[in-house]
C-alpha cells in the first residue's frame, strides 16, 4: 500500500475526506512534549478533528514514565534529578518505564467506530493483533496475553516489563512491548513501548524494586535477540501490519497547527508541573 505525504494546511480535507488513518512519525521529543503531544492527538480524534491517528517516536535523552495512578516512590527520583533524567506522568495507566532506546507508539481512535466500540479489553486486543503481526514479520514469534486476570508480579512490581497484564505482548515468556490505555467514554488513547535494547544496571538504579529476579529474565528488546534490526525499517513494518489488520489505509501526516499549539500548553501548564508528575 502507498503513503501519502500532505502538508499541514490540505491534511484535513484530505484525510476526514478519504476516511484514511493518520500516521504521525516523529523524531526524538522531550518527555514532557511527547506526552503532551500524545495527549494532543487523542484531543483532536475525540473531537472529530482528526481521524484515527497512530503515532511512532522516539525520545531525546534517557527518560521515566509513570503510570497516570502510579506512586512516585516507585521511582528513585534522587538518582534521576542527580544524572539529569527527566521524569514524566503518562495520561494512561500502568507501570513506570525508563524510555531509551526504543520504539515508542500512540494510537488515538473515537470509541463509536465500530472497530473499537466493544470495550477496553476487546481494543487492547485488537491493537496487540497488529503489534503480534509485526514482530511475525521479523521473525519473532510472540504471544498474546489474552485472559482478563492481571499476573500477581503486577501487585509487587514498580516496573512496568516485569508484569504482563492483558493485552501485553511476549517471547519465551519475557515481556517485548509494554502498553497502557486512557479510555474516555468518546475515545482512547493507548501509548506503549517497544524497546530496543535492555538495560539492566539503568533499570536497577532508578527504579525501586522490591526483587532480585534478573530483569532480563522477564523482559527482552528486539535487538537483544535481532541485533541487525533497523529502527527505520521497523517502524515501515509496524505500519504495514497495522493497515493488514484493520484493512485500512495510512497517509502520512504532520500535526495539526491546533494539536501543537495544544500540545505546548500541555507541556508547559501539565507535563513540566512537578504537581502534576511528582505526587503521593
Amino acid at each position: 500500500m502507498s503513503v501519502i505525504i500532505i502538508t499541514k494546511s490540505d491534511f484535513k480535507i484530505m484525510l476526514i475526506s478519504s476516511g484514511s488513518w493518520r500516521l504521525i512519525n516523529t523524531g526524538e521529543c522531550s518527555a514532557a512534549y511527547n506526552m503532551a503531544l500524545d495527549e494532543a492527538i487523542a484531543v483532536s480524534v475525540r473531537n472529530g478533528m482528526a481521524p484515527p491517528t497512530l503515532r511512532l517516536y522516539a525520545w531525546d535523552s534517557p527518560s521515566v514514565s509513570l503510570g497516570h495512578f502510579q506512586k512516585n516512590r516507585d521511582v528513585n527520583i534522587e538518582y534521576c534529578l542527580d544524572s539529569g533524567i527527566p521524569i514524566v506522568r503518562r495520561p494512561t495507566g500502568g507501570r513506570a518505564i525508563l524510555h531509551d532506546r526504543e520504539l515508542t507508539y500512540s494510537f488515538s481512535v473515537k470509541t463509536d467506530n465500530e472497530l473499537f466500540s466493544k470495550g477496553i479489553f476487546d481494543s487492547y486486543k485488537k491493537i496487540s493483533s497488529a503489534l503480534q503481526l509485526a514482530l511475525l514479520k521479523i521473525g519473532i514469534s510472540p504471544e498474546v496475553r489474552t485472559d482478563k486476570k492481571t499476573l500477581n508480579a503486577a501487585r509487587r512490581t514498580p516496573l512496568c516489563f516485569q508484569a504482563t497484564s492483558y493485552g501485553e505482548i511476549t517471547v519465551n515468556n519475557r515481556k517485548v512491548i509494554g502498553s497502557a490505555q486512557k479510555h474516555w467514554a468518546d475515545g482512547l488513547l493507548q501509548q506503549g513501548s517497544i524497546p530496543y535494547h535492555i538495560d539492566k544496571s539503568e533499570i536497577q538504579k532508578v527504579f525501586v524494586l522490591q526483587t532480585d529476579q534478573d530483569i532480563t529474565e522477564v523482559m527482552a528488546g528486539l535487538n537483544d535477540m535481532l541485533p541487525d534490526l533497523k529502527d527505520e525499517d521497523f517502524r515501515d513494518i509496524i505500519k504495514d501490519s497495522f493497515e493488514e489488520t484493520f484493512d485500512i489505509s495510512f497517509t502520512l501526516a504532520f500535526p495539526t497547527p491546533e494539536e501543537e499549539s495544544l500540545a505546548l500548553v500541555l507541556e508547559n501548564e501539565k507535563y513540566q508541573k512537578s504537581d502534576w508528575t511528582i505526587r503521593q
